[in-house]
């Protein structure tokens, strides 16, 4: 036992690695703080152009959801990090990232604003629709404000998945949390960084875990 906690809960190992992990917990915030908004207006875009009238956006909008659900979202930061300069374009560890994210989430919270504005009936936009409303009025003033509360507990939870899913960065040599924690072990020999940055994670997400299971109960009742 005193082995364990030596390796996995050193206090003194903790309290050196505190700034270089106090950086990386900063530089995960404003990725997060980048790539949530990112995805949240690409899955709008892309939900509605998935229940466009026209088969032309439709179709080629449904491979491309298909597409970045199937691909793993490190092989597609991967791809973009380590291929993409092969066709002559050069990007930073951080642009690659919020690119990778972009595609990847976009496609996510597509489906869940898909869903929630299937789950409004048609009635609704032809409600709106004889009130003098355009479609892109219904849609937005309508439609939209209701789709979002029906599904609000999946998009917080697909949030939280982003979040965890930033850790991913590392693999690009990007200092976010993972990344400093991973550094300040090989320096120390010590796993007990690793250990802070699960702390950083549960601190940051715990309030949005208890947030989802309260707006699912209340939206169940």
């Amino acid at each position: 036992m005193e082995q364990f906690l030596f390796q996995f809960f050193n206090l003194d190992i903790m309290v050196q690695a505190w700034p270089i992990m106090l950086r990386g917990f900063g530089m995960t915030l404003l990725l997060c703080a980048v790539v949530i908004p990112m995805g949240l207006a690409g899955g709008l875009l892309v939900a509605i152009a998935s229940t466009a009238p026209q088969r032309w956006i439709r179709w080629p909008t449904a491979v491309l959801v298909d597409l970045f659900r199937a691909v793993p979202p490190l092989a597609l930061l991967i791809f973009i990090s380590a291929g993409l300069p092969f066709a002559g374009i050069r990007l930073s560890p951080f642009t690659a990232v919020c690119l990778s994210f972009l595609l990847n989430n976009s496609a996510y919270y597509g489906e869940i604003y898909r869903a929630g504005i299937g789950s409004i009936g048609t009635g609704q936009t032809e409600a709106a629709r004889s009130t003098g409303l355009n479609s892109l009025q219904a849609m937005a003033y309508v439609v939209l404000p209701q789709a979002v509360r029906n599904v609000l507990p999946d998009l917080v939870s697909n949030t939280i998945e982003v979040v965890k899913l930033t850790s991913l960065a590392s693999v690009v040599a990007f200092a976010e949390l993972l990344y400093s924690a991973d550094m300040a072990r090989s320096i120390t020999y010590n796993a007990s960084p690793i250990v802070m940055a699960a702390g950083f994670y549960l601190v940051l997400l715990w309030p949005a875990v208890r947030l989802a299971s309260r707006l699912e109960r209340k939206l169940s009742t």
